[in-house]
């Protein structure tokens, strides 16, 4: 055993659903020796109306430290600005942070330094693609980055303060041309499910398939935050394929979360 957080709680604040978020933070807890403690806005006073900014002042005075997994990022950082004990992002509508970390350690493994390299984001520019754009600055590598019209990366938005490390590109096929990873994510994030419809029409050519694939380096990586929809955002015998290493990532968001 190795319990260097023995007798300490964290609080993990769920607005969003999630699975492997509350299953990394929980294990990872319990393996350092400490406490993982579960609050859903149902069933907390959050949930009615609380505002945030009391209730960071009551929670941070019974814990250690904080994960919250929210929509805004305005209410992490309003959380944060009130609380005793360290806040992290376990995901809002606009960032990702502990996938981008588990992502990059996962390339790592596989493939060794990042820097210098492309990765290829090929469909919606959401909060996993917003954090690879702030990864890409952090690390030195490039990003390719491929929408649908009208779904185009919003600078501002994405928190980017330059353009040095990001291309986008009209054609997703010229975005994975010679990438070292190939990366995508659900058509329709948490909160958007009433756009699916018309996200599944515009999104149709953005496909991660095998053609696809070959366009990028041979040795190409694919990566998936999961869930994921077969047939939609990524082909099954890309998620299932030799290039893939979905599981690999999903299991390192155990010991990203526990390093973080």
């Amino acid at each position: 055993p190795y319990h260097p957080l023995f007798d300490r709680p964290l609080v993990m604040i769920f607005e969003k659903q999630s699975t492997r978020t509350r299953l990394s933070f929980e294990a990872g807890m319990h393996q350092l020796g400490g406490a993982a403690i579960f609050l859903s806005t149902r069933d907390s006073q959050l949930g009615r109306g609380e505002p945030v900014e009391d209730a960071a002042q009551v929670i941070s005075r019974m814990c250690d430290i904080v994960m919250i997994r929210t929509f805004e990022q305005d209410i992490i950082e309003r959380f944060a600005r009130h609380s005793r004990v360290p806040v992290i992002n376990g995901l809002t509508n606009e960032y990702h942070p502990c996938q981008i970390l588990a992502d990059i350690y996962t390339f790592i493994e596989h493939r060794g330094a990042i820097a210098g390299k492309t990765v290829a984001w090929i469909g919606d520019s959401n909060n996993v693609c917003n954090t690879w754009l702030q990864a890409a600055e952090v690390f030195g590598f490039n990003v390719h980055v491929s929408t649908p019209p009208g779904y185009e990366v919003e600078p501002e938005r994405a928190g980017l303060y330059g353009t040095d490390h990001y291309e986008e590109f009209a054609d997703p096929m010229e975005a994975v041309r010679g990438a070292d990873l190939v990366t995508t994510d659900v058509w329709t994030s948490m909160g958007f499910k009433a756009e699916g419809g018309t996200r599944r029409r515009d999104f149709g050519d953005w496909q991660v398939d095998a053609e696809m694939m070959r366009q990028a380096r041979a040795d190409a990586l694919f990566m998936h935050c999961l869930p994921a929809h077969r047939g939609e955002e990524g082909a099954a015998e890309v998620i299932d394929g030799w290039q893939s290493v979905v599981w690999d990532e999903a299991e390192n968001r155990l010991h990203t979360q526990k390093a973080l």
